[in-house]
C-alpha cells in the first residue's frame, strides 16, 4: 500500500470552492491503487495502468474494404475497360500469386494480391466471359484499406488511465492482447460514525436511526471500481474511534467515514485523525454538506464526508468520486449535461448548490428541469439527478440553462 505525507495538505482557512478542493486532491496526492495483470475477459470497466503500445500494423496488411475484383490501376491506363479474370482470394487466405495485369476475385478482409491497388464493388462490375469489364473513373487506391491505416505499430493505442469499456477490449484483442497491466481495485475502509444509528434488519432502540450512509458509499465506491470494505459503525467513544482508524489504515489505500467530522462535542472524529496524522477541515463551500474534512492517518488518505445522507450523498459526487479515481489512477471525465431550468429562485451567493431534480420534454428538444418535492432522502431516491448552480450564481429563471449531472454518472 502506499503512503502519503501527513503535510500533504495545509489548513484551508476559509471556506474551499469545490473546484479548488478537486485541484488540491490532484495535485498533493499521488496515485496509490496497484498494478496487476488482468485477462482480457476480466478488464471491462477497470482502469489502464500502462499505455497499450501497438505490437503490429492494425490491419496488419492491405486488404479489400469490399467483396469485388482487386486489380492495378496502371493496367487500365492506356484506356481499357475490362481485364482478364484471374484467380480468387477469399477472407483468411493469402493471394496464390500476383495480381498484375489481371483482375482477381476478392472478397472483404483478403489480403490484396501482389501488384494490385484498387477494388472494384462487384455490383460496379460485369463478367463478360474471361473478362472483367470494370467501372469508369474509379480512383487508383479505391476500396483497399492499407497496413497500417487504423494504428501503426509502435504507436499508442490506449492511454494509460482509461476505464476500459467494451470498445476498448475490442481494440486490444485485435491487436492480440490476451491480457492488460490493470490497476488494482482501491481498497476502501468504510465507517459511520455516530452513537444514534442502527444498521440496517436491526430494531431501532429509543432515540435512534437506521444507517443509510454506509449502503450508499459502498455502492457508489463500487461503481466507481474501488473494493469498499465495510467496517460498521464508529461508535462516540473518542479512544475506540482513534483505534479503529488506526487499525483501517494499515491495510486499506483510503478510509472514508461520514459523521463526527464537525467541531461538535460528540463529533470525535477529528479528533482521533488528528491524533495519528493531520487533518485539513474543509469548510467546503457547498450546499448541501458543508462539513468535509481531508487529511491522513498514519500515512493513508481520509475523508470524511457529513452525516446527513443527503449531504453525504452531494459531497460524494462534488469530492468522493474526484478522490477515488485520481487515488485509481484515472480522473472523472463525465460532462455536465445541459438543461433549461423549469423553476425560479434565489440563490447566497459563494456556494455551490446542487438541487435535486426531475427531467421532462421542453422546448427546442431541451429537456426541462424541475424541483423534486419531499424530504432529504425521498427526494433524493424520487429525482433523476442534480442541477450545479456555480458560487456566483444568485438568481435562477425558468429558461435558463443550466448544468446537469445524472445519477447515473456516478460510476
Amino acid at each position: 500500500m502506499g503512503r502519503v505525507s501527513s503535510d500533504c495538505f495545509d489548513t484551508a482557512p476559509a471556506p474551499l470552492r469545490v473546484a479548488d478542493a478537486v485541484a488540491l486532491i490532484r495535485t498533493r496526492l499521488p496515485v496509490l491503487a496497484g498494478i496487476e495483470t488482468v485477462p482480457l475477459a476480466g478488464a471491462d470497466g477497470r482502469i489502464l495502468a500502462e499505455d497499450l503500445i501497438a505490437p503490429l500494423d492494425l490491419p496488419p496488411f492491405d486488404n479489400a474494404a469490399v467483396d469485388g475484383y482487386a486489380f492495378r490501376a496502371a493496367d487500365l491506363a492506356s484506356g481499357a475497360d475490362s481485364l482478364p479474370l484471374g484467380g480468387r482470394v477469399p477472407a483468411g487466405h493469402a493471394p496464390a500469386e500476383t495480381g498484375m495485369g489481371r483482375a482477381v476475385r476478392i472478397f472483404t478482409g483478403a489480403p490484396m494480391p501482389p501488384g494490385t491497388d484498387t477494388v472494384a464493388m462487384q455490383e460496379d462490375v460485369r463478367i463478360d466471359g474471361d473478362a472483367v469489364r470494370l467501372p469508369a473513373g474509379l480512383a487508383p487506391g479505391a476500396n483497399r484499406r492499407r497496413a497500417g491505416e487504423d494504428i501503426a505499430r509502435g504507436s499508442r493505442a490506449i492511454p494509460a488511465g482509461i476505464r476500459l469499456g467494451p470498445r476498448h477490449l475490442a481494440l486490444a484483442a485485435a491487436l492480440g492482447r490476451a491480457d492488460l497491466r490493470l490497476r488494482a481495485p482501491l481498497r476502501v475502509a468504510l465507517f459511520s460514525t455516530g452513537d444514534e444509528l442502527t444498521p440496517p434488519g436491526e430494531p431501532l432502540p429509543p432515540a435512534g436511526i437506521h444507517d443509510a450512509n454506509r449502503p450508499m458509499l459502498a455502492a457508489l465506491l463500487r461503481r466507481l471500481g474501488a473494493d469498499p470494505h465495510d467496517l460498521g459503525i464508529l461508535r462516540d467513544v473518542p479512544g475506540q474511534v482513534r483505534d479503529r482508524l488506526a487499525a483501517a489504515a494499515a491495510e486499506h489505500d483510503l478510509i472514508l467515514t461520514s459523521g463526527g467530522v464537525s467541531v461538535g462535542e460528540e463529533d470525535h472524529v477529528r479528533a482521533a485523525v488528528e491524533t495519528s496524522g493531520s487533518l485539513t477541515l474543509w469548510r467546503l463551500a457547498i450546499k448541501p454538506g458543508r462539513p468535509v474534512a481531508l487529511g491522513t492517518v498514519a500515512g493513508t488518505p481520509f475523508i470524511g464526508l457529513p452525516g446527513n445522507p443527503a449531504a453525504a450523498y452531494v459531497t460524494a459526487i462534488a469530492v468522493l468520486k474526484p478522490l477515488v479515481l485520481h487515488l485509481s489512477g484515472t480522473k472523472d471525465t463525465t460532462l455536465a449535461l445541459t438543461v433549461c431550468s423549469g423553476f425560479a429562485l434565489q440563490k447566497r451567493a459563494g456556494r455551490r448548490e446542487y438541487l435535486r431534480v426531475c427531467l421532462r420534454p421542453g422546448e427546442a428538444g431541451m429537456p426541462e428541469a424541475v424541483l423534486v418535492p419531499g424530504g432529504a432522502l425521498t427526494g433524493l431516491s424520487a429525482s433523476d439527478g442534480l442541477v450545479e448552480l456555480a458560487e456566483d450564481l444568485t438568481a435562477i429563471r425558468v429558461g435558463d440553462a443550466l448544468p446537469y449531472r445524472p445519477h447515473g454518472d456516478l460510476g
